[in-house]
């Protein structure tokens, strides 16, 4: 779901079509859930966003985004926590610039919250995760018939951005909090 959002954020635009491929090794682990997935997501304007997960990989968090004159990776891309670093390289030369961790969760707590008690709706609304799911059923039925799965187009009025972000800093694990969970004081 995390590539599948980044792909939608990134492109600020909707999938018109999808194809995906699941393999398995003969584990008894696998049996419900493939052990990896690659998919293609085409966007309009021919755009596309290719990914694989796995559950029997190394753990791998990143995103490299390539255009016509140079790429951005982003490390770790999906963390929740940690320092978080952005590699620009243009024509062949690539600067680094690293961002703070901050809190995620407690950030999307406080705005939720926010929204019961002003009675406000919530964006990204449900609407985000119909997309999702949608989007998730069409790689599905392309890994059971083995071709691409076109989109039906979607329209939005509105799209999640970064006047929306709050900020939060990293939750550190403070002694005390350790002691009262601990009473030994162990860690």
């Amino acid at each position: 779901m995390y590539c599948i959002n980044a792909a939608r954020y990134l492109f600020q635009d909707e999938p018109i079509e999808v194809f995906a491929t699941s393999a398995s090794k003969n584990q008894p682990r696998f049996r419900e859930v493939a052990e990896m997935t690659s998919a293609i997501l085409r966007f309009p304007n021919d755009r596309l966003a290719a990914f694989s997960l796995s559950f029997g990989a190394a753990k791998v968090s990143t995103y490299q985004v390539v255009g016509t004159k140079g790429d951005l990776r982003v490390n770790p891309a999906y963390a929740g926590d940690g320092e978080i670093k952005h590699y620009l390289t243009i024509d062949g030369k690539t600067q680094e610039q690293s961002f703070a961790g901050r809190d995620q969760l407690a950030a999307e707590f406080v705005y939720f919250s926010n929204c019961i008690l002003q009675n406000k709706q919530p964006e990204p609304s449900g609407q985000e995760g119909l997309i999702d799911v949608r989007i998730i059923q069409a790689l599905y039925k392309s890994i059971e018939t083995g071709g691409f799965v076109k989109l039906q187009p979607i329209q939005r009025d509105r799209r999640p951005d970064m006047n929306q972000s709050i900020k939060r800093p990293p939750v550190e694990q403070e002694p005390e909090l350790i002691h009262a969970a601990d009473p030994s004081g162990k860690s």
